[in-house]
């Protein structure tokens, strides 16, 4: 696995100024078209801010099938204008609103560019925090809204990037695709489906860059190179049921509730290792336990004098690797089919799992040529972010295709809970890392 101990660490009082979005300095080691793009991302930063007020205060959580289209439209209305060719990719036979796609030929022969962002945010229609509230205090300049991070603060910065390129002339032979999804929050059924469009594109693409948030480690921007996959899991026990004064014996076993306590407790202490974290969300026995539909709830019923005939379990399980996926599902399985006698114990896996993306020598040279660009903007150097602090995405469908790089978006805090809070101070150093990044990038030939 990649590791950056031994990455440049320059902290300085230029790069912690930079950090809150100040000016180039004129020392920066820039090209003049670099120079201007960082000169027209200062210039339209509350541009910017107004872009993303007016999308954090439309509501698109992903079951707001409108308004995910609304924000599509706000989006088309930003990249029609820069020359991209806008497509909508309607997504209601996996029962979600669908997936905005904006590509741009540039010059032939060289690297293809593969953005990815969402439209749709956790934020339903019915939750009580749907606006945009910004708090600027000094050289603090933050704003509260359902969104404003994840991802609306990655299309912003996009948006701004891509200015920034235009206004600079190196859009204009750059070879982009732009991929925002309307069910990142709560993909639709089947994922094969809804997920195929930005799968094709990655076969397609020589670099992919996802603009989901930035995360920062005490102050400090950090590269993320892998992100961890995200699967879920359905246990149901089974056993005798009779009077309570019976359990244990030999006629009537150790009931439905003991024995999935009992595999809950040995998928505790066998499955751990490295990379790997384990989940039981939701749990249910008794006489009766049913699950609905949507797997996200439990009913139960019985009596203490009743040994239980039925218990349920779901979660999750997150892994580093296809290889680590396969491993840990087999010892889950071999730990279920190894049931105590008079139970009963079946294991099952969801269908719509997020692959990993894994941390391979591609993504750490993107980093490395990231890092490049925060030296010469005097920026503080990136280092690579512990994938178990960040979760699953939509770049891990194309990461076995194509090298990747995340966290191109905002930085925030409390995403997907009220109080979602965007640091807008971010857009500024976030778009012009991506603009000089695309850049320098467009330019090279594909291999």
């Amino acid at each position: 696995m990649f590791s950056a101990k031994n990455m440049r660490r320059s902290l300085t009082l230029l790069g912690m100024g930079l950090a809150l979005g100040f000016s180039v300095p004129a020392t920066a080691q820039l090209s003049k078209a670099e120079a201007k793009m960082a000169a027209t991302v200062d210039a339209e930063y509350e541009r910017s801010v107004a872009l993303l007020e007016r999308m954090v205060n439309q509501n698109s959580g992903t079951m707001n099938f409108a308004g995910v289209r609304k924000i599509a439209d706000m989006m088309r209305a930003e990249l029609e204008p820069l020359g991209f060719k806008l497509e909508w990719q309607d997504m209601a036979a996996a029962k979600r609103a669908g997936h905005l796609v904006a590509t741009k030929s540039g010059k032939k022969g060289n690297k293809k560019l593969l953005l990815i962002a969402h439209l749709d945010t956790v934020f339903e229609p019915d939750s009580p925090f749907q606006t945009f509230v910004r708090k600027k205090d000094g050289a603090v300049d933050e704003a509260e809204g359902p969104g404003a991070g994840d991802d609306k603060g990655g299309m912003t910065v996009i948006v701004a990037a891509l200015r920034a390129m235009q206004a600079a002339g190196t859009l204009k032979d750059a070879n982009i695709e732009i991929h925002m999804t309307g069910d990142e929050e709560d993909s639709g059924d089947p994922i094969e489906i809804t997920r195929a469009p930005l799968i094709a594109a990655g076969k397609r693409a020589d670099v992919a860059l996802d603009f989901e948030g930035l995360v920062t480690d005490n102050g400090k921007d950090m590269g993320t190179i892998a992100r961890r996959s995200s699967n879920s899991w359905k246990l149901e026990a089974s056993g005798k049921t009779g009077h309570s004064s019976l359990i244990f014996n030999e006629t009537y076993g150790d009931g439905a509730i003991n024995e999935l306590a009992r595999i809950i407790h040995r998928f505790r202490t066998e499955l751990p290792e490295a990379n790997l974290t384990f989940n039981v969300g939701l749990i249910a026995g008794g006489q009766e336990a049913t699950l609905d539909p949507d797997g996200i709830r439990m009913n139960a019923k019985g009596k203490t004098n009743i040994i239980p005939g039925i218990a349920l379990a779901r979660g999750d399980f997150r892994t580093l690797s296809p290889e680590q996926t396969e491993r840990v599902k087999t010892k889950m399985a071999a730990i279920v089919a190894d049931h105590a006698p008079m139970t009963d114990a079946k294991l099952s896996f969801d269908p719509g799992a997020y692959p990993a993306m894994a941390p391979t020598e591609g993504n750490a040279k993107l980093l490395g040529r990231l890092n490049a660009i925060n030296r010469d903007l005097g920026l503080v150097e990136m280092e690579a972010l512990d994938p178990l602090k960040r979760g699953a995405g939509d770049i891990s469908f194309v990461a076995s295709d194509v090298d990747g790089l995340v966290g191109l978006g905002t930085a925030s805090r409390g995403d997907h809970a009220p109080g979602e809070t965007v640091d807008l101070n971010s857009i500024k150093r976030q778009a012009k890392r991506a603009a000089i990044l695309m850049s320098r990038l467009s330019k090279e030939k594909a291999e």
